[in-house]
């Protein structure tokens, strides 16, 4: 590693950062993995990274050699698969294992490496996610089935994004309308007991910021303030293109259809909720395109969060156990992280997309612009605040009560 030229060295941690930081890696963790591989390096280092840019300053012990770089990037994706490649390569090195020129030859291959899911697998997670969803809103079966038909149509349109330019800048609330007009079509001729604004949210669910908003709080929480209101507008933005997409798309359905007289459907069992649990978290190993390995730690990340929340809210009010929740997920993804020597957002994110309240954030701007609530929901807005906060909360305590073996 010594023979390395500063040119080479500096073109390595400028690769990793930006393929670490597409792959969906928050800032304060990014900052602190480079940092810690330019110290290896023998280099001395400092790193600014928000959602839509990243800054490297790097130089020697001596200033003999100075280098900055400052680009434009587009906001990152999840694609823990790729994170944990990306991760156990650069492990290898700093062992001892692997040279740097290795090390940078693999990062080739992993940056362009296909999905480890085909589109068939994709088109059915997305579907599946849909149709947890929904279940896990507890209303009836008529609104599970129907939100995954509704969601495979979205994943269509996902798909057509990937060759128009067009399509991909108005993704979001395009299948936020087109979802809508469908649902008050099926009310009409096929179902009037589905509850049509909760089968378009469950369609569209997986396009919902709550990962984002939680992670942008956390960022801010970490004083990373550039890019935690990045991530936060970012997010809120995208939040309001999805809700105008729903209420303009729901306005032409009832233009074109009508609306039928809703029909009260009979419940889902009690038992649903740990059913769409285990669905949502399988869907989201091929939407977070996580590798097989981490299936199992993944899926009892979800369920771990899901058990300890509503558990311990018998007790204590739900605010409080969405933070027991938090904290309970937050040890357990750091106790991955010393066991298998992986990323613990890996398994972090199936136990957070289950508690953070994006829908509920959906629910609350619904009442707030149409007075009405498509599902009970008291307090809603104070309560989606507090929620927000105490899963901030339980991932800073998580950290000091099992702290990670590893920045990443």
């Amino acid at each position: 590693m010594k023979t390395a030229t500063f040119t080479e060295k500096r073109k390595f941690i400028v690769k990793l950062g930006k393929m670490l930081h597409k792959y969906g890696t928050p800032a304060y963790r990014l900052e602190a993995h480079l940092m810690e591989v330019a110290t290896y390096l023998d280099l001395k280092s400092s790193f600014v990274m928000s959602p839509t840019s990243v800054t490297f300053v790097i130089w020697t012990d001596g200033h003999e050699d100075e280098y900055t770089h400052v680009a434009r990037v587009d906001p990152g994706d999840h694609d823990l698969g790729s994170l944990a490649d990306t991760d156990d390569l650069v492990n290898q090195m700093l062992e001892g294992k692997l040279s740097l020129h290795e090390v940078d030859e693999q990062l080739d291959l992993i940056f362009v490496a296909p999905n480890y899911y085909n589109k068939l697998a994709t088109g059915v997670a997305f579907a599946t996610s849909g149709g947890a969803f929904a279940m896990l809103m507890g209303t009836s079966w008529y609104d599970v089935v129907w939100s995954a038909l509704l969601s495979s149509i979205v994943y269509l349109f996902v798909l057509w994004s990937g060759r128009s330019k067009r399509v991909a800048h108005m993704l979001e609330p395009l299948v936020a309308i087109v979802s809508s007009i469908i649902a008050c079509a099926i009310s009409v001729y096929f179902a009037p007991e589905i509850n049509i604004r909760l089968v378009v949210l469950s369609s569209i669910i997986v396009f919902i910021p709550g990962l984002a908003l939680a992670l942008g709080l956390a960022e801010l929480a970490a004083r990373h303030l550039v890019s935690g209101t990045a991530r936060v507008m970012d997010s809120l933005m995208l939040l309001f293109k999805l809700y105008f997409g729903g209420f303009i798309g729901i306005g032409i359905g009832f233009a074109l259809f009508g609306q039928a007289d809703f029909v009260q459907p009979e419940p889902l069992p009690a038992w649903s909720p740990w059913l769409a649990i285990f669905l949502l978290c399988s869907s989201l190993i091929v939407i977070f395109r996580t590798k097989i390995k981490h299936a199992v730690w993944s899926i009892a990340s979800g369920f771990i969060a899901y058990g300890t929340t509503i558990g311990s809210a018998m007790y204590l009010d739900y605010t409080l156990g969405t933070f027991v929740g938090a904290l309970a997920v937050g040890i357990f993804s750091n106790l991955f992280n010393r066991v298998v020597n992986a990323p613990a957002s890996i398994v972090a994110m199936q136990g957070l997309i289950v508690l953070v309240p994006g829908s509920k954030t959906y629910i609350g701007l619904n009442s707030l612009i149409e007075g009405q609530d498509f599902v009970y929901a008291e307090h809603i807005g104070q309560q989606t605040f507090l929620i927000f906060m105490s899963l901030v909360a339980g991932l800073i305590f998580a950290n000091v009560a099992l702290p990670p073996k590893k920045s990443l």
